[in-house]
């Protein structure tokens, strides 16, 4: 039995796609709210962008277009737009001015919603939350009870699991692991093959250098602590290579020198020894 038919309004998305309001057939309880016969619903570009079964459905302003499809028991709402081949399903939710968008897939209990987005290849699952001006994009995965919010980036390859945060102006990238109860945040950059699960695996220290910035220190899997400051990425060796080379001896070089002895100091480097993640 079909849940929703179209009402015959329409409108036309951003990028010029013609959408079309629905409205309720049957009830849907989704327990602390309801929709009921005759209510009005969001918009679609086709029927198969909603599914008629389970207790999916798009709420208000919220437009689904495309290939996009919502499953499950998803709600999608507020100003929210999933499209492209994007996939909702599950218990999961996008609402607020949140984009869901390419080959992006939303599911479990996960949460979206503020003006974040999730598009590429990039997955977010299992009961984490991704909000704010945050952006999970190419093959990049947040998961289990991780959060990404704030206008943090997390995105390559990264995965971001357990009960991470990644927040603030944060950007984790490249093939890094944040895992654990670790938190990246303010301006960290954990790049590379960077592998962090506690707090003592990384240091932010700034600004400083010519160019004001900040710079992070990290361990990989193996304990080794790589820097990633500006656009240098390497060892702590190198990095002090790079620093004699730029800076020579001048006050930036006994900056940057004493902030990496720091970081020796702070970091755990243990080799990890668990299970492959």
């Amino acid at each position: 039995m079909k849940k929703f038919e179209f009402t015959g309004e329409v409108k036309n998305t951003w990028y010029g796609v013609t959408i079309k309001r629905i409205r309720a057939l049957v009830k849907i309880d989704f327990g602390f709210k309801v929709v009921n016969p005759g209510d009005l619903g969001g918009w679609l570009e086709k029927e198969e962008n909603l599914s008629h079964e389970g207790k999916a459905w798009v709420w208000g302003n919220a437009e689904v277009y495309g290939d996009a499809k919502v499953w499950g028991n998803a709600e999608v709402y507020g100003d929210a737009k999933v499209y492209g081949d994007a996939k909702v399903y599950g218990d999961a939710e996008v609402c607020g001015d949140a984009e869901v968008c390419g080959d992006a897939k939303v599911w479990g209990n996960a949460e979206f919603w503020g003006d974040a987005k999730v598009y590429g290849d990039a997955k977010v699952y299992g009961d984490a939350e991704v909000g704010g001006n945050a952006e999970v994009y190419g093959n990049a995965e947040v998961y289990g009870d991780a959060e990404v919010w704030g206008n943090a980036k997390v995105w390559g390859n990264a995965k971001v699991y357990g009960d991470a945060e990644v927040y603030g102006d944060a950007e984790v990238y490249g093939d890094a692991e944040v895992w654990g109860n670790a938190k990246v945040c303010g301006d960290a950059e954990v790049y590379g093959d960077a592998f962090i699960f506690r707090a003592e695996h990384l240091l932010v220290m700034g600004a400083m250098g010519s160019r004001n910035a900040f710079t992070s220190f990290f361990r990989n899997k193996k304990g080794e602590i790589k820097v990633k400051c500006g656009c240098f990425f390497g060892t702590a060796d190198k990095f002090l290579a790079k620093v004699a080379e730029t800076h020579g001896g001048n006050k930036h070089a006994i900056v940057y020198r004493a902030a990496l002895a720091v970081a020796v100091a702070q970091l755990d480097t243990t080799p990890y020894e668990g299970n492959e993640h």
